[in-house]
């Protein structure tokens, strides 16, 4: 499977493929790292935010994404799992021997929705406290462009400080890795709203391919990022950032207006 965690320093997501076991609804990972002293960065990530995104391949030939929580086994539970992988696979013998750390066991339980209703609307109210997170984090990174584009009209703007400049980089790649993250665990999300709610397929299709589109926009400014900025640079950040979040606010409301009422919550009022 693919596995999808949010980094513990920058909060990107990053993607690694697994090897796993399946447990009924769970699915079992090991963190061998072929038996390197040092334990996996995915592992490593999901000590601090367990939250994780999975990729299966499903029986009609597609890959599809599901949000799951992870769980460290331990005890008789991690010994037991880890023997079976060994049976299925005898390099994490190996790995095992290799290393003087004990390689963790972890457990990703898929997101379900019909077990209980009352998850689901607390579902719908944190994505709306999410994407209000990422609203505020908009309007500080477009402050501090505005606070930088001080040029009279018709003429360039002095060069930023260099510190200043760094700062401002910061701050656009946390909006741009939590804009990310947030859309990447949406994904996995939205598997299980379409297996609870079928009649909200056409609006996470919708959904879906607005992700596609933005996921673009921001590997686009991050390229342009990495340029040294200038007082010309910093017009072009702003310019570029207008183009990467137009429809932003549109794409979360039409989201709130479908996605909450399904899950018993109410849209916000804007």
């Amino acid at each position: 499977m693919l596995l999808t965690t949010a980094g513990r320093k920058t909060g990107r997501p990053h993607t690694t493929p697994v090897v796993h076991l399946r447990d009924g609804d769970r699915y079992l990972v090991f963190g061998s790292n072929a038996g390197r002293p040092q334990h996996s960065d995915w592992y490593e990530n999901l000590l601090v935010s367990p939250q994780a995104t999975i990729e299966l391949g499903t029986e009609q030939g597609h890959v599809r994404p599901f949000a799951a929580r992870a769980v460290v086994l331990d005890g008789d539970e991690r010994d037991h799992w880890y023997e079976r992988q060994c049976a299925v696979n005898p390099a994490f013998r190996q790995y095992q021997e290799q290393t003087t750390r004990t390689i963790p066991v972890v457990a990703l339980h898929l997101l379900d929705l019909s077990a209980d209703t009352t998850r689901a609307r607390l579902i719908g109210e944190q994505l709306v406290r999410h994407h209000d997170e990422l609203r505020a984090q908009l309007r500080d990174v477009r402050a501090r462009l505005d606070d930088l584009l001080t040029g009279e009209p018709g003429s360039a703007a002095p060069a930023p400080p260099a510190d200043l400049a760094v700062q401002l980089r910061g701050h656009c790649l946390t909006f741009c890795h939590g804009l990310q993250l947030h859309h990447t665990r949406e994904n996995g999300a939205f598997s299980a709203f379409e297996d609870e709610f079928p009649h909200l397929a056409p609006v996470i299709e919708r959904l879906r391919a607005e992700h596609h589109v933005m996921e673009k926009a921001l590997e686009d400014f991050e390229a342009l990022l990495r340029e040294a900025p200038s007082g010309d640079d910093v017009a072009r950040f702003r310019a570029e950032l207008d183009r990467v979040v137009t429809g932003l606010e549109d794409h979360f409301a039409y989201e709130e207006a479908n996605l909450l009422p399904a899950v018993g919550a109410t849209p916000p009022q804007r």
